[in-house]
């Protein structure tokens, strides 16, 4: 795995613009490497009680710019879960394309103002598994189990050996066009939002393109 392509981000840290600037880097490395290979980020801990003190939010704003960024980078984008995964740590586990967590890995909501925090996170749990099966975790912060998060695919695999994993995504990922990557995304966000017959001119233009491609190689 190439280090420039790489982050460990623990969610029990203090929401800051460090976590922004952190990220964006992350991404403007992504967006300048040119060689193959997936972004990979290490993802663990919740937030502490009172984690909310001081925040702002215009920097939860930047904040999900930042993870949107992430999420549309031109690579394959994977994470690995551990331990406790809540807060900024669970916002990029449900941003990555790939997500591989270990044993004993729980996803949850942080507490803030009386409730679960009602960032994108809800937005991104409740498009990615549906609405009856987190609204206890969105209402109630009952954790996701790993299990249960396999079962609802919010997470791809449970590994104990997360870098054999790894080490196959990478060879595929390398073979992956980061331009094509990108328009494959964008064909699956927008699968759960357009009907069939709106859909269809953005399909039959990539399928075009793929032609074309195909022709000159």
């Amino acid at each position: 795995m190439n280090s420039e392509l790489m982050l460990r981000f623990d969610g029990a840290q203090p929401f800051s613009a460090a976590s922004v600037e952190e990220l964006g880097g992350l991404c403007d490395r992504a967006e300048d490497h040119r060689g193959p290979g997936p972004v990979t980020v290490y993802l663990t801990g919740a937030p502490p009680a009172g984690w909310p003190a001081g925040l702002t939010v215009g920097l939860v704003s930047k904040w999900e710019r930042a993870v949107r960024r992430f999420e549309r980078l031109a690579r394959v984008t994977v994470a690995v879960a551990s331990g406790e995964c809540a807060g900024t740590a669970l916002d990029l586990l449900l941003a990555a394309d790939v997500r591989i967590a270990a044993p004993g890995t729980r996803l949850l909501l942080p507490r803030a103002g009386g409730a679960t925090w009602p960032g994108m996170t809800v937005h991104r749990l409740t498009q990615q598994a549906g609405a009856a099966a987190v609204r206890r975790a969105v209402l109630l912060g009952t954790p996701i189990e790993a299990g249960r998060a396999l079962a609802l695919n919010l997470v791809d695999e449970i590994s104990e050996d997360p870098a054999a994993v790894l080490a196959g995504l990478a060879e595929a990922a390398g073979a992956v066009d980061g331009a094509e990557l990108k328009i494959r995304r964008q064909l699956i966000f927008e699968a759960g939002s357009t009907s069939f017959e709106d859909a269809l001119g953005a399909h039959l233009a990539a399928a075009d393109r793929a032609l074309r491609r195909e022709d000159v190689s």
